[in-house]
C-alpha cells in the first residue's frame, strides 16, 4: 500500500514539473518571438531622431491662454476647496 502512494505522489511530482516546465520553455519561446517582432517593427517604423524631435517640439511649445486660465480655475478651486 505504502509503494503505491510513494509511486502516485512521484508521478504526481513528475507530471507537475514537467508541466511547468513545458509551459515555462513556451514562455521563453514566446517572449524571445515578441521581442524580435518588435525590434523588427521599431526599425521599419519612425526613426529615433524624428520621434525625439516631435517630443521635444510638444514640450517647448507654450499652451494657449485658454488652456491656461482653466488650469488657473482648476488650482484656484482646488485651493478653495481644500482650505482647513
Amino acid at each position: 500500500m505504502q509503494a503505491t502512494l510513494i509511486d502516485q505522489g512521484i508521478n504526481l511530482m513528475l507530471y507537475g514539473m514537467g508541466t511547468v516546465f513545458v509551459f515555462l520553455t513556451i514562455l521563453v519561446f514566446a517572449t524571445l518571438l515578441m521581442s524580435r517582432v518588435v525590434s523588427r517593427l521599431q526599425r521599419d517604423g519612425v526613426p529615433e531622431a524624428e520621434a525625439a524631435a516631435d517630443v521635444t517640439t510638444n514640450i517647448n511649445r507654450q499652451p494657449s491662454a485658454q488652456i491656461m486660465a482653466a488650469i488657473e480655475l482648476a488650482i484656484a478651486q482646488h485651493r478653495k476647496k481644500n482650505q482647513h
